[in-house]
């Protein structure tokens, strides 16, 4: 549901979630979201949640907190093992940007 996703750093919410196409069902399916930091390291690589799994299929990702504690941008993307064992990954072109900006530092 993302081209672009911003989260400030240190919060685990909203959950980052992705609408599939109506031709794509999620039913007896892995899903993994990978996350790295823009060209870099991956920094994610973990198992996503199936929210909805027949069209309109929706997979997300819910933050732990120490994936959002480094600002920076990021490039992120789902991958789908099917129960046939093909994989498809989501977007097909490009990624998700992920957005981490800064926080407003406590007052001394």
């Amino acid at each position: 549901m993302y081209n672009v996703f911003v989260i400030k750093r240190g919060d685990t919410s909203p959950t980052l979630r992705y609408l599939l196409p109506a031709d794509v069902s999620l039913v007896a399916a892995q899903v993994v979201f990978q996350m790295r930091k823009h060209q870099g390291e991956t920094v994610i690589d973990a198992t996503a949640l199936i929210e909805t799994v027949f069209a309109p299929a929706v997979m997300g990702y819910a933050w732990t907190p120490s994936d959002t504690d480094v600002a920076g941008r990021y490039q992120a993307e789902f991958e789908i093992t099917y129960s046939d064992g093909s994989v498809e990954t989501f977007p097909n072109r490009g990624f998700i940007t992920v957005i981490i900006p800064e926080d407003v530092p406590p007052s001394a």
